[in-house]
């Protein structure tokens, strides 16, 4: 057995807090790391230490090579947890902590860059005969290729990132217009990792946790079904998939095996498929923790951390328990379901998770803590179990019920609309039936607004010193001589610094006619003008993305562009991207 003792969890928010104590549960060390405005949080505090990273946004900390890598070494940890998201899937990282002698908790970096390129697993898949989705072999560089085999295989089709994940990067296309409008604004570095699907209507996604050791053994823990999506993002997810078409699940088990013995694989991983019409497709092989493993867990009783961690340790499998009822679990975010969903940011003044048989909360907010736009914007996560489906739905209902937060919006009426219908309870969703039947419009809600309420949470404090988190106890009269007692309103997101950039701006009014604005808070997927660039109105001049949607933006005017963002910027709701002027 390899010997691991320390393990730095590369990661933040519930993921984090939920490595921590399985690795306690262990008997292992865990060590947390932070960006400035994690320090105080959950994670950090329950972790036996933790190290700064030292910045505030993503870049600089949780996905900055460098730095994770400083603190293994500050440590002295032996094994690196990347939870998911971030570094999970970046296999140049996952060979960074090899060459560095450090355990990486997950698959080969080889695997995982095998994997992680969507063409090669379409690829792979096929060598190891599992039936993939129709579409283009390679990539489609070209608007005639994409025609033609769109034309071959019948609109609508897809467009899909080669280096995408999680539901980004996809592009729906009904007809040849869009693939013009699509390839008029790609560039070629771009359309080298555009491949084309066919879309597979009114289909389901199913997928299988599936754990392979380093003897080989092989194991699937439980099917789960993804279905309720909304632009291509999972929000329910439940375990086992229920209704499948006979043989499905069969056929799934026995493809997942081939998936991860074709690629070597070694650790916990997921395998991804489209079900639709009696028949099932490869969609692609998740080598990391999924966010909704918590499903898989309730109903098997398996604690896949821990699982992950015996991988590691060259040990063998666990006895997979036969499946016991049915989980459910939903992610409650900071977005607002009166402004379709947008995300928001704020102070989380009061926070009330349920209780009782069969619920689980994974959760690291408090009252007190804010949520900023430098990471997403999830509150925690409930997933129940119940001795069947229909029992599984109404205690998530109860759950839902007793669920309070206050200070911002919640994404909560969108589940109690999604598990309250009959489409979902006779399991006839589908991948797409939530965007189409508008559920997010048909609540009929108002934007959220902010409570003048100058509610008062508990303060706890935290030091740094030389870069190690050290934690302070100080009362209500030590509080009171720093002046801060707590907060006296909503905190304003502040736009992290960037080193050299150009100072970004926030348009203060409408006046401003040469403006082109963020309508929400967004990702800068690409600035499609040079600074000082001549524009004709209607030019596009930079593109967005936002809960993994795209929006294009367009001059207002003509004129010369002014960039005030880069390419990969987190830009706030009403930030000037582009100021258009009169020519000097």
């Amino acid at each position: 057995m390899k010997k691991l003792e320390k393990i730095l969890i590369a990661n933040r928010g519930e993921i984090a807090l939920r490595v921590v104590r399985t690795v306690r549960e262990m008997g292992l060390k865990s060590v947390a790391c932070y960006a400035d405005e994690d320090i105080n949080t959950l994670a950090v505090r329950e972790a036996d230490e933790a190290y700064a990273l030292g910045g505030l946004r993503a870049g600089d900390t949780y996905l900055n090579h460098d730095a994770v890598l400083e603190v293994a070494r500050k440590s002295g940890a032996d094994a690196i947890h990347p939870g998911y998201g971030f570094l999970s899937e970046n296999a140049e990282f996952a060979r960074k902590v090899a060459e560095a002698g450090i355990t990486w908790i997950g698959p080969k970096a080889e695997v995982i860059h095998a994997l992680g390129d969507k063409i090669d697993a379409r690829a792979l898949a096929k060598d190891a005969n599992v039936p993939t989705i129709p579409g283009s072999a390679g990539p489609v560089r070209t608007e005639a290729e994409a025609a033609a085999l769109a034309e071959q295989i019948g609109y609508p089709v897809l467009l899909k990132r080669a280096d995408g994940g999680g539901g980004r990067g996809i592009i729906r296309i009904r007809s040849r217009k869009d693939l013009t409008d699509y390839y008029s604004v790609s560039s070629p570095e771009a359309l080298e990792l555009t491949f084309l699907e066919k879309i597979c209507e009114h289909a389901r996604h199913v997928e299988t946790q599936c754990m392979r050791d380093v003897e080989g053994n092989f194991a699937v823990v439980s099917t789960r079904d993804c279905s309720v999506q909304r632009r291509n993002q999972k929000l329910v997810e439940e375990a086992p998939a229920p209704l499948l078409p006979e043989g499905i699940e069969q056929n799934l088990t026995d493809w997942s095996k081939r998936l991860f013995e074709q690629a070597g694989y070694v650790g916990v991983g997921t395998c991804e498929f489209l079900v639709c019409d009696g028949q099932a497709y490869f969609l692609e092989v998740n080598p990391r923790l999924q966010v909704e493993h918590t499903v898989s867990e309730e109903v098997t009783g398996l604690d896949l951390v821990a699982e992950q961690i015996r991988i590691a340790r060259h040990e063998t499998l666990s006895e997979v328990p036969a499946v016991r009822g049915h989980a459910i679990e939903i992610r409650i975010t900071a977005e607002d379901p009166g402004a379709d969903l947008a995300p928001a940011t704020g102070r989380v003044h009061s926070l009330s998770w349920p209780g009782g048989a069969g619920v689980r909360i994974d959760s690291f907010l408090e009252p007190g803590s804010v949520i900023g736009q430098n990471f997403d914007s999830l509150i925690g996560k409930i997933t129940v179990h119940a001795p069947t489906r229909d029992q599984a739905i109404a205690r998530l209902l109860r759950a839902l019920a007793e669920t309070r937060v206050e200070g911002v919006p919640t994404s909560k009426p969108v589940f109690e609309k999604v598990l309250s219908s009959a489409i979902f309870a006779n399991v006839h969703h589908y991948t797409s039936w939530f965007d189409e039947n508008h559920v997010v419009d048909s609540l009929g809600l108002e934007p959220f607004k902010a409570s003048d309420a100058k509610t008062v949470a508990p303060v706890k404090m935290a030091l740094e010193i030389d870069g190690r988190r050290h934690s302070v106890v100080l009362d209500e009269k030590a509080l009171a001589v720093f002046g801060s007692a707590g907060p006296a309103g909503p905190v304003r997101p502040r736009q992290p610094l960037r080193g050299a950039r150009k100072t970004t701006a926030v348009a203060t009014t409408s006046d401003d006619s040469g403006a082109v604005v963020s309508p929400m808070q967004a990702t800068v997927v690409r600035v499609a003008v040079e600074d000082g660039q001549k524009v004709e109105e209607g030019d596009l001049v930079a593109v967005i993305e936002a809960m993994k949607m795209e929006k294009y933006l367009y001059a207002p005017a003509a004129g010369i562009a002014r960039c005030l963002v880069s390419q990969g910027d987190t830009v706030a709701s009403g930030q000037v991207i582009v100021r258009v002027g009169e020519e000097e």
